[in-house]
Order: structure tokens, then sequence, then C-alpha cells
């Protein structure tokens, strides 16, 4: 890692949060950062098309500009949490700003597809190491009595930068090029790294060897189960996939047992051994898969069986997010003050009745029906994500944060990818019949998630940590 930018020495590590100014600052930095990682996993997909006939690819081609930066997130993300224990939080994070800020330049510039991947691979890797302590930086930006709050306000910025991703990009492209939607992150990387090394804590350091065999391990089993689990959908493909997933489950079973015989794992098994953390991963994973099965099968019918247009299409998929937005910090300071394992197993009980209710929409339903049912089931995923965000942070062991933030984000992307390789497989299955049949089976199966997981998190008790 490299030293940080030339600014004054931060502050010596601190024991119960900052003072309220610096709280507010450091916050603003995680922000901006976590903005950009967000919004620059979305916007992409947007420009895929003008990007491919600008660097003349077949459009399947550019499908890598995005699943690059997800594999090199996803890859990567405990790796740099296990650096994040060992040299620091603070350190990470901002040498992913900086990688990121600069990844983003190159990607703008880039003269080629080719070029452009590699440029997206590192840009990811900076986004991973935003991702992969933040979540353990509020752990020491706010005081052990207002995590929650902390918690709930990162929730807040994530679920603000997806509901606007879209959005942006459109608005970037309807009065620029494709590269100014890498470009705009110069001048927000700059302030985020001004402001981040400014006030963003020291934290204290393990001091232990980074393990570049787990490491390497660790990105074999992500990255293949991955690119098998995108290559599903695909009929022709599905054959490699499932070889691509079957190797990732060989590396992954050496690698767990590796891990299992190590006092501080990359991959942290130890801490799967505490209830409350285990359960809250199983939760997150069954709720994001759940929220990306609503995600990707909506607009199908939104379109295909009630005809409407593009646009009206994102205009109903928005009170979802926006609900996320409302509730995400009211929950995180509902989860200071009561137990977050009931919290969030109301909240995806909630969300599974408003999935329901989607499911069983009656035909020529109008667009407030559909609002008020999409609104239902963001109000509930944002009721249930702070508090379990709070409970991976706080049941795992002050010195273990960057482990338990790692396997936070790892956790959202792990049920992102399987909700969406749920669906392409739902739909393969149905395909050729009614178009609302395949809609209405991944609607259902989205339901038997979100209960799942309101199971899990209600199974809880909160942590004393």
């Amino acid at each position: 890692m490299t030293n940080d930018a030339p600014h004054p020495a931060p502050p010596e590590p601190v024991t119960d949060g900052l003072p309220v100014r610096e709280r507010m600052l450091a916050l603003l930095a995680i922000g901006l950062a976590m903005t950009m990682a967000v919004l620059d996993g979305a916007i992409v997909n947007v420009a895929l098309p003008v990007m491919a006939k600008d660097l003349a690819v077949a459009p399947s081609a550019a499908i890598f500009v995005t699943n690059s930066f997800q594999i090199a997130v996803t890859a990567s993300l405990l790796p740099l949490a296990s650096l994040g224990d060992i040299l620091g939080y603070r350190r990470v994070y901002l040498t992913g700003l900086v990688l990121f800020t600069a990844a983003s330049v190159a990607c703008a510039f880039a003269p080629s597809l080719d070029w452009l991947v590699a440029a997206r691979i590192a840009q990811g890797l900076g986004a991973a190491g935003i991702m992969s302590v933040n979540i353990a930086l509020v752990r020491f930006i706010y005081p052990h009595r207002l995590i929650g709050r902390g918690v709930g306000n990162v929730a807040l910025v994530v679920a603000m930068a997806s509901a606007a991703g879209p959005t942006v990009a459109a608005a970037i492209l309807s009065v620029a090029t494709w590269p100014w939607l890498f470009l705009v992150n110069l001048p927000v990387g700059l302030i985020a790294l001004t402001v981040g090394a400014r006030t963003l804590p020291a934290t204290p350091r393990s001091g232990g060897r980074f393990d570049i065999r787990s490491a390497i391990l660790n990105a074999l089993t992500f990255g293949l189960l991955i690119i098998g689990i995108d290559g599903l959908g695909d009929s022709a493909t599905r054959g490699v996939a499932l070889a691509e997933i079957g190797a990732a489950v060989a590396i992954g079973a050496v690698f767990v047992w590796t891990q299992t015989r190590m006092a501080r794992p990359l991959l942290p098994v130890d801490l799967l051994r505490i209830p409350a953390f285990a359960l809250s991963m199983a939760s997150s994973i069954a709720s994001f898969s759940a929220q990306m099965m609503a995600y990707v099968a909506l607009p199908f019918y939104f379109q295909d069986v009630l005809r409407l247009s593009e646009t009206q299409t994102g205009f109903l998929m928005t009170p979802w997010p926006i609900a996320i937005a409302l509730m995400a910090p009211i929950s995180g300071r509902l989860a200071d003050r009561y137990a977050p394992g009931l919290l969030g197993g109301a909240g995806l009980g909630l969300m599974a009745c408003g999935l329901t209710a989607v499911a069983l929409l009656p035909a020529g339903a109008s667009h407030l029906d559909i609002a008020w049912r999409l609104t239902l089931c963001g109000l509930g995923f944002g009721l249930f994500q702070s508090p379990n965000n709070k409970v991976i942070i706080t049941s795992a062991p002050r010195d273990r944060s960057g482990g338990a933030s790692g396997m936070q984000s790892t956790a959202r992307l792990t049920g992102q990818s399987f909700g969406a390789a749920l669906v392409a497989v739902i739909f393969g299955l149905h395909q050729g019949g009614a178009p609302a049949a395949p809609v209405a089976a991944t609607l259902w199966c989205a339901v038997g998630l979100a209960s799942l997981g309101a199971v899990t998190s209600a199974l809880r008790r909160r942590p004393e940590g």
C-alpha cells in the first residue's frame, strides 16, 4: 500500500467516535466515495450500446465493461478488508479512493475496449477498497450508542445513489459523451480525498502478515462463481457456466479448509461461528437476492404485459429505492433503541407482503396500484437493512471490524448476483410461454427468499458488542 497523500497527520486512534464536526465531515467523505462506487456499478449499463459503437465492438463484448468491474469488486473485497485490519481502515480507504479516481480518468480516455476493461478492473479494485472498510470506519467515527444511526446514514447514501443511477446517466448522456460518465468522478474524488485525509480516524492495526495464498484462492473462488452465475442465463453457455461454478465450489472448499486452520483468516470463518453474525449474513444474502429478482423481472412485466414505455417503467420503479432512502435513517435510529433482529425480521416480513401484493396485481392495474406495492417493498427493505448491518459490524470483535465490513459487502454482491442469475434461469425455463408467467414465478420465488430472511433475522438476539 502506498503512503497517504501529504496532509496533516491523522488523529490518534479513537475509542468512542469523533467530535460532531469531524464526524459530519468524515461521513461526507465516506458518502461521496460510496456514491461514486455505487453509481459506477450502475450508470455504465445505460451507455453500453453507444460504447460498443464508439469502440467498434459487438454489444456482447461491451458487456465486459460491466462484468469486469463487478468481478474485480467481488474478488477483492475480503483481501482488502484483511489489509484494513493489518494496515488500518483509513489507509485502505484512502488508497482505494485514489485508485478509483485515477482509474475513472483512465476509463474516460481509453482508446479501445481492452484498455477500457483494464481500467474498469482497476476501478473495481479501488471501489472494493472503499466498500470493504466503510462500515468498519463507521464503527470508529460514531460513538457506540449511535452506530445504528451511522450505519443508517450510509444505507441512505447507497439507496439514493442506486435510485439516481439511471437518471444521472441519462442526464450526463443528454449533454455529453459517455467518457463524462467517468470524468465526473475526478472532482468528486478529489473533494472526498481532501476531506477524508483530514478527518477519517486512525484505527488500531493488527500488525499481522497479509496472506497472499488465501487472497488468490479467494479471487479464484468468487471470480469463477460470479462468472459462472452470470453465464447461467444463456442456454448456449450454461454447460461452461456450470463447470465454472463447480470449479468455484471445489476451490472454495480448499479455501474454507485452509481458513479454518488460521488464527486470523482472510475469509472470516471465525466470525461465522458467532450466531448473530452468521444469521445476519444469511438474512443479507436472502434479502438482496429477493430485491434483485424483483428489480430485474418487473421491467419485463411493465413493458411486455402492461405495454408501458421505458420512461414509464423507470418512473414506476422509483418508489422502491425512494422508500428505502426514506426509511434507512429512521431504522438506523430505531436500531440504537430496539432489538435489531426483530426490526430486521419485521422489515423483511413487510417486504415479503409487498412482493406478494405485487405478484397478485390485477389485470389492468393502475400506476397507483403498482406504486403503493413497490413503496411497501422499499419500506420493508429499508427497515431491515440498517439494523442488519449494525448487527454484522457490532457482533464482531472490534479488531475484526474490517473482516465484518468486507463480509457485509460480499453478502450484498453475492445476493445480487444470485438473484439476477435466478431470474435468468426462471425466464429460460418459461421461454415461449405467456410473458406474465416468468415474472410471476420470479416474484413468488422472491417472496420465499424475503420470508426466509425474515425468519433468520428474527432468530437473532441483540448483540452486546
